[in-house]
């Protein structure tokens, strides 16, 4: 097994256990603000946010599907930044906490992703510096690393996808709305009094 999939396995499987984890702080936690104007508000930008990074996820997983092992991908979604899936995911992680209908839960979810996924991107980076050479170098030198310039957006006119990998992919793109729905499910869990709440958050 080469470096990047380790990468890739070891971001999978912490991101799978970092959602069990918040999974099981939501299922004993509800909002302060439940059932006012405040949690129906910040449901509503939890769930454009959702929305907005999944299909972002898919559009980048679109320019994957195929290449992500073999080359350089440098258009499309990045063309705009060198890690719009990442950028993508902290929008989507972002609008899951925002579900919750707190402030603390998104506020957690933001500092554990800025804490987690710059060492992620410095060690993809390397992988890419040593498969990729000056081309890689060129990239960096032309684009930003996370937050999109969509001015510098350039699409194909033509792009090879592998339908297989990409059909794998979008069950992996859409896991946020799957979040929003679980969270759905345990607020009904809650309010039938079958799990307990211990904790109130703002």
């Amino acid at each position: 097994m080469d470096t990047k999939r380790r990468l890739a396995k070891a971001r999978i499987f912490a991101t799978r256990l970092l959602a069990v984890l918040f999974f099981a702080f939501v299922a004993i936690s509800s909002s302060r603000w439940e059932g006012s104007l405040v949690s129906g508000a910040l449901f509503s930008a939890g769930a454009l946010l959702v929305g907005v990074a999944s299909v972002g996820r898919l559009w980048c997983n679109l320019y994957l599907a195929g290449h992500r092992n073999k080359d350089l991908v440098t258009v499309g979604p990045y063309s705009m930044c060198r890690n719009p899936l990442y950028f993508f995911s902290l929008i989507g992680a972002a609008g899951v906490g925002f579900a919750t209908e707190t402030l603390i839960v998104p506020a957690i979810i933001l500092a554990a992703f800025a804490i987690y996924y710059p060492m992620v991107i410095r060690s993809e980076q390397q992988v890419l510096r040593s498969a990729h050479g000056e081309a890689f170098e060129a990239y960096v030198r032309s684009t930003p690393a996370f937050i999109p310039r969509p001015w510098l957006l350039r699409e194909p006119e033509e792009w090879a996808v592998d339908p297989v990998r990409f059909r794998k992919k979008v069950l992996d793109a859409i896991w946020f709305i799957w979040l929003l729905g679980a969270l759905e499910a345990v607020e009904a869990l809650h309010e039938a009094g079958v799990i307990p709440v211990f904790l109130r958050l703002w």
